[in-house]
Parts: C-alpha cells; sequence; structure tokens
C-alpha cells in the first residue's frame, strides 16, 4: 500500500475529518480491518493564519513545500494539503516535490461534473471565496462556482474561523449560512435565463 502524505492543522478540526475520510474509504474498498498508510504533519495554525492576514502567501507557500518535502522524503507516494485555503499555493507546493500533490480543487471538480453538478455555491474562507483560485480552477474544469454577496461572504469567514476552526457548532450558525443558501438560491439564474435567444 503506498504511503499518503497529509500536510494538517488548518485547523485540526478540518484535518481529522480528512483522517477518518481517507481511512473509512480505504476500509470500504479493502475490507476487513484494513487503514490507510498515512503520514501526517500538522502545522501550528496560528502561524499560519498569521501569514494569512499578513497577505505574506509567498512565504506560506516555502512553509507548506518544506512540509512537503518532509513528506515526500520520508516515503510519501502523494501529498495532500488538508484545506481548501491553502490550495492558494498549492502550484508552488507542487513545483516543489516530485510526487503528486493531489489537489482537492480538481477533485471535487470531477466529482460534481459525475453527478451533474454544475452551478455550486461556493462557503469558505474569505480568501478561498475572493482571490479567485477556486473559482477559475473549476471554471476551467466547466464548473461554474457561484459565490455568496459581500456580507454573507464576511458572516461565512467568521463562522468559519471563530467557530469551525475551534471546533464550536452552533445551531444559530447553522441556520444562519442555510440562509447563505437560501439568498444565493434565490439570486441563482433559471435554466430558462440561461438559455440562448431563438432567432426570429
Amino acid at each position: 500500500m503506498r504511503k499518503i502524505g497529509l500536510i494538517g492543522g488548518m485547523s485540526f478540526e478540518s484535518s481529522a475529518v480528512y483522517y477518518r475520510m481517507i481511512n473509512e474509504a480505504v476500509r470500504e474498498r479493502l475490507g476487513g480491518l484494513h487503514s490507510a498508510e498515512v503520514m501526517l504533519h500538522s502545522v501550528d495554525f496560528q502561524t499560519i493564519v498569521d501569514l494569512q492576514k499578513a497577505g505574506r502567501w509567498d512565504d506560506a507557500a516555502r512553509r507548506l513545500s518544506e512540509v512537503a518535502q518532509g513528506l515526500e522524503a520520508s516515503g510519501a507516494s502523494c501529498v495532500l494539503i488538508c484545506t481548501n485555503t491553502m490550495h492558494l499555493i498549492a502550484d508552488e507546493v507542487q513545483a516543489s516535490i516530485a510526487v503528486p500533490l493531489i489537489n482537492i480543487i480538481d477533485e471535487t471538480a470531477a466529482s460534481m461534473k459525475a453527478a451533474g453538478i454544475k452551478r455550486p455555491l461556493l462557503l469558505a474562507t474569505r480568501y478561498t471565496m475572493e482571490h479567485g483560485f477556486y473559482t477559475n480552477r473549476m471554471a476551467a474544469d466547466g464548473v461554474d462556482v457561484m459565490v455568496p454577496n459581500a456580507e454573507d461572504r464576511t458572516l461565512v469567514h467568521d463562522i468559519i474561523f471563530n467557530e469551525l476552526c475551534a471546533g464550536v457548532i452552533l445551531d444559530s450558525s447553522r441556520r444562519a449560512l442555510m440562509a447563505v443558501i437560501e439568498r444565493a438560491k434565490a439570486k441563482a439564474p433559471t435554466p430558462s435565463s440561461l438559455a440562448a435567444p431563438r432567432s426570429a
């Protein structure tokens, strides 16, 4: 079994979900008590957050590249960044290693296309929703991603950083996010409005 190198800790709440789902997939595929051969390097999230807030993405890329190189040197046959936001510098991390970096944007786009989903709503950190790296890469794969309005983007970002990253799950925030979804659905173009006009 090949070893998977995970870059985690951003936040560790998120990394735990990746770890569990990877192992569940391996158990489902192989049966019995099989689990994944995984190496996890969990970074100090606060240091990454400080770089994000300062716009020091080059420094963040260097930090995660160092981690990826360490995983590769330890025998990882592929690397995965266990967070959406840090895929902003995924190309730089990939360029620093010889093994494949599994890009979760590409994998998500492929899954949505297979399911016939063409216009998803992106709920993520402000960096992911506003920097374009996610929506542009999705668009290249034929998926037209919607993002919430500015006020709702702030709401979603704050819930992620102030609550979810700290392991706090509130019913009030769940309701707020459902309202964000409903507002986006109300503004989404209908299939008829997207149809090409007929010639006279």
